[in-house]
């Protein structure tokens, strides 16, 4: 079953509470694909979806190095920031290690640019769309399945 939602968030803020309140639902093992264009509020949801984990760390969108790993204490695995702006293709994902890291049973992943890797996301996981609505506005629409 699908479950869709939408939300307007009137200001970064309030898109990274979405994200904190979104991480108290999730389950160990679960992938969450992040798609909307540059500054559409990816990175502040993931940001607050950390902090709804219970990471303390300072969030930094990984785009030069592709993947930063956190210690989730809701999980007491890892939490996986992943941001593929910068990857060419998907055949670039290939020496990534993503399949091992969506293998990891108490593993969380946030993924950035999800669609340059359709090919090998996993069917059941969370799709996020952030769209500009108006102007500190964004729509935010959650699919899962």
């Amino acid at each position: 079953m699908v479950f869709d939602m939408e939300v307007i968030t009137k200001s970064a803020r309030e898109t990274e509470e979405l994200g904190q309140k979104l991480a108290v639902s999730l389950k160990k093992g679960k992938i969450i694909g992040l798609y909307g264009e540059l500054g559409s509020g990816k990175t502040t949801f993931v940001k607050g979806l950390a902090k709804g984990l219970g990471i303390k760390e300072r969030i930094v969108s990984p785009t030069f190095v592709f993947i930063r790993p956190y210690a989730c204490r809701q999980t007491k695995g890892s939490f996986y920031h992943v941001d593929l702006y910068r990857l060419e293709g998907s055949q670039d994902a290939q020496g990534l290690g993503l399949e091992e890291i969506f293998a990891e049973r108490k593993a969380i992943t946030a993924i950035e640019w999800a669609g340059k890797i359709k090919g090998i996301l996993p069917k059941k996981r969370i799709d996020i769309f952030f769209e500009y609505h108006k102007e500190n506005e964004r729509k935010v629409i959650i699919k899962r399945e």
